[in-house]
């Protein structure tokens, strides 16, 4: 079953203090995610870093529940 855009929203906001979360659905399909991350805790670190923040804070629902998200990452 697919992950609603709130509960990807709540879980990282939840996971990464700060974070402001925009969630666009790319398919209308429910399925098929970007997530744009705007977060003070990204200051200073590389990309690929902050992107396994974000994946963390899913807590392994990548691949499972939540099919696809294309992330967009940045410090305010």
């Amino acid at each position: 079953m697919p992950m609603h855009a709130e509960d990807i929203s709540r879980l990282i906001k939840d996971g990464i203090e700060g974070a402001e979360v925009e969630i666009i659905d790319l398919a209308g399909d429910g399925d098929h995610y970007e997530a744009i991350v705007t977060a003070e805790a990204f200051r200073g670190l590389p990309r690929i870093k902050q992107h396994q923040m974000v994946y963390a804070a899913l807590g392994g629902r990548m691949g499972g529940e939540l099919h696809a998200l294309k992330l967009k990452t940045r410090a305010p």
